[in-house]
């Protein structure tokens, strides 16, 4: 009984690990397609070269520019980079909105002040009109000097 049970952790355990493991390969090749696809538009028009040509290039009525397809790629590599650019402005704001948002770095290391925390009838208040010397602030608080 014991063994059967050990059994059944083991495979347990192999489970949960093959899993994480298909969900890493999962998000390496994600990110792999990422970051080929310049390269794949590249290959892609490469490989299919006379077929852009007859079908999607807009100056196959003018063969003296010697376009060759490169107006289609051209638009293709454009609208990646313009979708790229518009995740990356996404990613900016949501990143800022985040970090405006997030409470947790400024009352991170916020403790309530002893009057708060205590009795209130037991805290006595004073109130000094001014903890500063005038002399010291008049040397830096003045208007500028012409000459």
């Amino acid at each position: 009984m014991l063994s059967t049970i050990q059994y059944l952790l083991r495979v347990r355990i192999i489970v949960k690990q093959s899993t994480k493991q298909r969900l890493a390969i999962g998000l390496l090749l994600l990110m792999c397609i990422k970051a080929w696809v310049m390269p794949l538009l590249y290959l892609d028009y490469e490989l299919r070269k006379e077929f852009i040509i007859d079908n999607y290039c807009v100056n196959k009525n003018r063969p003296e520019l010697h376009c060759d397809g490169k107006c289609y790629l051209a638009t293709r590599l454009a609208a990646v980079q313009e979708q790229e650019q518009k995740q990356a402005e996404r990613n900016f704001v949501f990143k800022l909105l985040e970090n405006v948002t997030d409470c947790r770095t400024f009352f991170a290391n916020f403790s309530a002040p002893e009057y708060l925390t205590g009795d209130l009838a037991k805290t006595s208040f004073s109130y000094s009109p001014s903890s500063f010397d005038d002399a010291a602030l008049s040397g830096v608080f003045h208007p500028p000097q012409l000459g």
